[in-house]
């Protein structure tokens, strides 16, 4: 009798040689394939989660009458109690409610924080702590599977996965200022999810959890971990970042190609300078309006950002030379860059 639309695996027929015992087996199915993938992907995920989950903490800004102005994320540092979170979660927080992940609600201050990097440290107030492990984001690569954690929308210990899709990115800090470095990912945030970690297979946080560009979806960015271990410690040093200024305002400006070739400059642009503050370091090096910046201590200066690079707390009260145009011809100027107070 024949059976349709079946196919069974029949044995060897009477008299035929037999199976070869050690013949290799056959090839896994690939159902059997994605199988063992979505195995290995998920335990990846879970691990991940189970490393870091118990570090993360959720953070709510309230006003002095005890109304809620906003929330974010953030997780523990060190094991007495230092928080890495996002500035703008914290800036100007009259009050903050912090809720670890087993419930607890210690009391807890902002230690420092730097809107030009949207990095800040708070401290809370409790035992039996559990610190991440921080990793090193000059090993992240593009396509590597990461998770994010955090409580987007109030949702505590919320977990989304994805990969790094690119690495380098730069983008402006609410001071306008430019941060680089960053990690972009698909992996999912939301609103909440700020100050969160970004974390590797291996349960290391690579990121800090900061933006997310809207409407449109898959676009997520995180400030490197070698950015924010910089930034922490001074927060938790000196509360702050010291870096420096010189008092001008400017603008980005193409020099002309005969100018470039004539002065053999390194950029084919430089700063405009169309403001000097009064008792600034730039008015006493003798710096004027209209002035075009292109060089400072042998670094080429083409934008107000590369400048911005160099000025770091170092440099405060330090000779440096700063080399203008000033018309067609090309000066060299000393100038002692002062601690900036923004």
């Amino acid at each position: 009798m024949r059976t349709k639309g079946l196919a069974f695996v029949h044995e060897p027929q009477s008299g035929s040689a037999p199976a070869d015992r050690d013949a290799p087996a056959a090839p896994p199915s690939p159902a059997q394939s994605d199988g063992a993938l979505l195995d290995a992907y998920s335990n990846a995920v879970v691990q991940a989660a189970e490393a870091v989950g118990p570090s993360v903490v959720k953070i709510e800004v309230l006003g002095r009458s005890g109304d809620r102005r906003g929330s974010g994320s953030g997780f523990v540092i060190t094991p007495d109690g230092f928080v890495l979170t996002n500035s703008h979660v914290v800036h100007d927080a009259e009050r903050l409610e912090v809720t670890l992940a087993d419930g607890r609600h210690p009391d807890a201050q902002v230690v420092g924080d730097d809107p030009d990097t949207d990095l800040a440290v708070v401290r809370v107030y409790a035992p039996r702590l559990h610190p991440v492990r921080l990793g090193d984001s000059k090993r992240t690569r593009v396509g590597q599977l990461v998770v994010a954690i955090g409580n987007p929308y109030g949702f505590q210990c919320t977990v989304t996965a994805g990969v790094v899709s690119a690495l380098g990115r730069s983008f402006r800090a609410n001071t306008g200022r430019l941060m680089d470095d960053i990690i972009q990912t698909d992996a999912a945030l939301n609103p909440g999810n700020s100050g969160g970690p970004l974390v590797n297979s291996r349960g290391e946080v690579i990121g800090v959890n900061t933006a997310v560009i809207l409407p449109a979806q898959g676009l997520c960015f995180a400030i490197g971990i070698d950015t924010a271990k910089y930034v922490a410690a001074w927060l938790i040093k000196d509360g702050k970042i010291r870096r420096s200024h010189i008092g001008v305002g400017g603008q980005n400006v193409p020099v002309s190609r005969r100018l470039v070739r004539y002065h053999k400059l390194a950029a084919p642009s430089g700063v405009l300078i169309i403001a000097i503050s009064s008792g600034s370091p730039a008015l006493r090096a003798g710096l004027r309006e209209g002035d075009v910046i292109v060089d400072f201590n042998g670094h080429p200066i083409p934008s107000i950002d590369a400048l911005h690079k160099l000025l770091t707390g170092d440099l405060i009260g330090a000779t440096s030379l700063l080399t203008v145009l000033r018309g067609a011809d090309k000066l060299v100027l000393s100038i002692a860059p002062e601690e900036s107070r923004s």
